[in-house]
């Protein structure tokens, strides 16, 4: 079975990431099945204090759930060479149950498709007496279609002129027809196998399983003419011997449509549906074939399984959500938007992190929290709540943290501390990177903002970014699709927030929201530190309000 997934948004803090890590550990625990931790942003520098802290590894990075080709169940068909037979390609797509074959060189590359079609149509429209040559058909080949035995001859020289005769008629009648270089078809007389090398023949078979005399031999190594002997009557031979054609004569060589393992299935369906082609060959990144992919293979994608941790709706959620199947949410946050296709696991508790659901989940459980593991969760709980500053912490995450702490070995201030200076470190970073450290988007009808928020231990850090990240906000505003865009410059230590906004009508929103006067683009809020329930409540609920009044 394929690994189930456990990811958090695409901002990730250090609660999204510590509770994939753990949440994953549990789950692979208690059900035997590998579950891998993931994250869809970049890790912060608190975060990867922590994960330095208790020697853990980042989660794997996951740009996109949107599915590839490589995550398509594609046929593993090797491919053939351009000089083998028709009969023999025939019988392998015959075995192997694929109407198209790929042609490839000793060095994996792509050389040409054959398909059942292209055989057919060579055998109803192109076979003539001048196929073989134009072919330019190994005697190996023609040996093998014939059942035969080379007597005379080098079996990798090639038939490349003249046409293929049967002589059915009396020798003075057969020099009439016969040329120079044709390969000719007979039975056991004598006379006409004579005849045929005079009339210089670049080929005889001889059927029916009759010897070749000494005589016929020297002569025919004489004059260079080649001799193969056959069971098979001239019926036979003349009926079958085209299928010694080499498949490069027949397989297209131009306009092949190929894929590469990480194009998204959902562009390739849109290629192939434009084609009556059932199998399509697959190059690796070095351009060498890997296997064949069918429209069928594409409709039998087995969709992803992911388990969401730390949010719950689809603006947060990994890009692709929509394309794997969502197992469970543990989530501490409000109920928003993202749909499933049938009832899942869903845990949503009003508390201060995500971590402490997931440490509840191992005491529910039965299961041991090992060091590591509780360094983790007790870091993502005194992150989210800013040591137990935050409203929204409640009795059980300081609970969870302290015995957490104790399991981890490490003391809850002095650690705190630590974490928050290691990602308050503000000075050398672009605004974009801090903007983008730990925001989130949010949409009351048809208006959609975005909210920012910037933590540091130190208020002159936060005092001097202030200007470049206004003007930062002044530039992207017009290109983000948002109609307005707000950061929460918050001091941990003083527990205040100075919010710093842009986008028309914003300033009127903060004013409505917190009843206090505001500046044209910033508001200092004092006791302010939490998005989730001190910002984003009294933001949505004034719009709510302000959208009403305008219908």
């Amino acid at each position: 079975m394929k690994p189930v997934f456990v990811i958090g948004h695409r901002t990730p803090d250090t609660d999204s990431i510590c509770s994939a890590i753990c949440y994953a550990r549990l789950k692979q625990m208690l059900t035997g099945r590998e579950h891998i931790p993931c994250r869809a942003g970049q890790v912060n520098a608190e975060t990867q204090y922590v994960l330095d802290c208790f020697g853990v590894e980042a989660p794997r990075y996951l740009a996109s759930l949107n599915p590839r080709l490589s995550d398509v169940q594609y046929r593993e068909v090797a491919g053939i060479a351009a000089q083998l037979s028709l009969r023999r390609a025939w019988q392998y797509m015959s075995e192997t149950n694929i109407h198209t074959i790929p042609v490839v060189d000793g060095e994996r590359n792509l050389e040409g498709l054959l398909t059942f079609s292209d055989i057919a149509r060579f055998y109803m429209e192109d076979q003539d007496a001048n196929a073989l040559a134009a072919a330019r058909t190994s005697y190996r080949n023609l040996v093998d279609v014939l059942n035969g035995e080379l007597v005379v001859g080098n079996m990798e020289d090639h038939f490349e002129q003249g046409k293929v005769v049967v002589a059915a008629a009396n020798p003075d009648v057969m020099e009439d027809y016969i040329e120079e270089h044709d390969l000719v078809i007979l039975g056991n007389r004598y006379e006409s196998q004579l005849c045929s090398i005079e009339m210089k023949a670049g080929c005889i078979v001889i059927g029916l399983g009759a010897p070749v005399s000494r005589t016929i031999k020297k002569l025919a190594e004489e004059s260079g003419c080649t001799v193969i002997a056959t069971p098979m009557d001239t019926y036979t031979c003349s009926k079958v011997i085209n299928q010694a054609v080499p498949v490069q004569h027949i397989m297209k060589r131009s306009g092949l449509v190929t894929f590469r393992p990480d194009e998204l299935v959902e562009d390739v369906k849109k290629t192939v549906a434009k084609k009556r082609i059932r199998y399509y060959p697959i190059l690796d990144n070095d351009g060498k074939y890997v296997g064949m992919v069918s429209q069928r293979n594409l409709l039998d994608i087995e969709k992803q399984e992911v388990i969401l941790v730390d949010h719950n709706e689809r603006d947060q959620a990994v890009e692709g959500i929509q394309s794997a199947q969502v197992t469970e949410i543990i989530d501490h946050h409000r109920i928003g938007a993202l749909e499933t296709n049938g009832p899942i696991y869903f845990r949503n508790q009003p508390l201060g992190c995500t971590a402490t659901i997931v440490a509840q989940l191992y005491w529910e459980n039965g299961v041991e929290i090992d060091r590591q593991t509780a360094g983790l969760l007790c870091s993502a709980i005194l992150s989210d709540t800013l040591m137990f500053r935050s409203p929204t912490c409640t009795h059980a995450d300081r609970a969870a943290a302290e015995e957490l702490a104790q399991i981890a070995g490490v003391d809850v201030k002095t650690h705190a501390v630590a974490m928050f200076r290691a990602g308050s470190q503000l000075v050398g970073r672009s605004m974009d990177e801090l903007f983008h450290m730990d925001y989130k988007y949010y949409q009351v009808r048809n208006k959609r903002m975005a909210i920012s928020q910037v933590t540091s231990v130190n208020q002159d850090e936060l005092d001097g970014i202030r200007p470049q990240m206004l003007e930062y906000m002044r530039s992207c505003l017009p290109t983000s699709g948002l109609a307005m865009l707000f950061v929460m410059l918050t001091n941990i230590i003083d527990e205040a927030t100075e919010l710093v906004y842009i986008g028309q009508g914003t300033a009127e929103l903060v004013r409505a929201a917190f009843q206090k006067e505001c500046g044209p683009e910033s508001v200092v809020l004092p006791g302010v530190v939490s998005r989730k329930k001190q910002l984003v409540s009294p933001l949505l609920a004034a719009l709510e309000q302000e959208d009403g009044e305008e219908a």
